[in-house]
């Protein structure tokens, strides 16, 4: 194999109350890459179509990460790297993890899988180093194993999969306004009060439970979050709106992507899921914010390869 072809998708993490430790794979959105050997040993990034990044291989998170993982590996090979972008950076949903992850899952494979998909994640990671400025999972994780992740420990890293129930949707509402990670970690205060830290363990301790138990209603209790939701709702237009019209059209919990502007609601079947992303949309249709509207079972698989030569 000499090219690559793939889809890497789009994440939800934290969820509300697993706060850089949690997260979820969609399957509706995602970006789309090529990556194809090369007899020079280097890795350049030759296209870029949808947004407009770097070319420069150290500035870019797809090319950091790939950087990362040759560097380790050592191939007697370079690589190049198209990327297609259809994740909009900033959004809240993972958008650079898409690119990392991506990178390092088609270098792996065209290199005959010498790592797997966890041993991948360290190199992904890099990726969002230089995004966010802090080395996060929680969204690369879910990219390359699917499904949920936990996070248990970062030293050393020990990630642990979690299958979604059956009739879990997510719908997600991404409003068309940039929120940088860098930025909204900065708004985070430095310590967390022992009472909201107690609750805050309580709920992803319930949230865990409830997806491997399928219990939907205590999947509903334990979405709260005393970490971050408290300091970065402002940062998002009409955020409580959208959250308040999420619970009463029926969803399980809401609350931010990541450190957002996108917004999420978990719920239990595809017509709940529907109607809350209209509910959402309703939120929005008098501004002059425009919007896009994601609705997704979770993504059992993560990436997925499309092509191969």
């Amino acid at each position: 194999m000499n090219e690559i072809k793939i889809f890497s998708p789009a994440t939800v993490a934290n969820i509300s109350c697993g706060f850089d430790v949690l997260g979820l794979c969609l399957d509706t959105v995602g970006d789309e890459m090529v990556v194809r050997k090369t007899n020079e040993k280097k890795v350049t990034i030759t296209k870029i179509t949808g947004y407009d990044l770097p070319f420069e291989t150290r500035n870019n998170v797809a090319g950091v990460a790939a950087l990362s993982l040759v560097e380790h590996l050592k191939p007697n090979c370079g690589f190049e790297i198209e990327i297609h972008k259809k994740i909009k950076p900033g959004s809240g949903i993972g958008s650079s993890a898409a690119s990392a992850s991506g990178t390092v899952f088609a270098i792996n494979e065209l290199l005959g899988k010498p790592l797997s998909l966890k041993e991948l994640i360290p190199f992904a990671m890099k990726g969002e180093e230089l995004a966010s400025k802090a080395l996060h999972a929680d969204n690369v994780a879910p990219v390359l194993l699917g499904n949920f992740t936990l996070i248990r420990s970062y030293n050393p890293l020990d990630v642990i999969g979690i299958s979604a129930p059956e009739e879990l949707y997510v719908t997600v509402i991404h409003p068309q306004v940039e929120v940088k990670t860098s930025e909204a970690r900065k708004v985070l205060p430095k310590a967390i009060d022992l009472k909201k830290a107690i609750a805050q363990t309580g709920n992803m301790g319930g949230l865990i439970s409830g997806l491997f138990t399928s219990n939907y209603d205590l999947i509903g209790r334990s979405l709260h979050d005393e970490f971050a939701e408290p300091y970065r709702a402002s940062l998002i237009p009409n955020f409580n709106k959208v959250k308040e019209a999420c619970l009463n059209a029926g969803a399980l919990g809401s609350g931010i992507s990541g450190s957002g502007p996108s917004i999420f609601a978990l719920s239990k079947g595809k017509d709940v899921a529907k109607k809350i992303g209209k509910v959402m949309s309703e939120c929005f249709n008098n501004t002059a914010i425009d919007y896009d509207i994601h609705i997704s079972k979770i993504n059992t698989n993560g990436i997925k390869i499309l092509e191969t030569n």
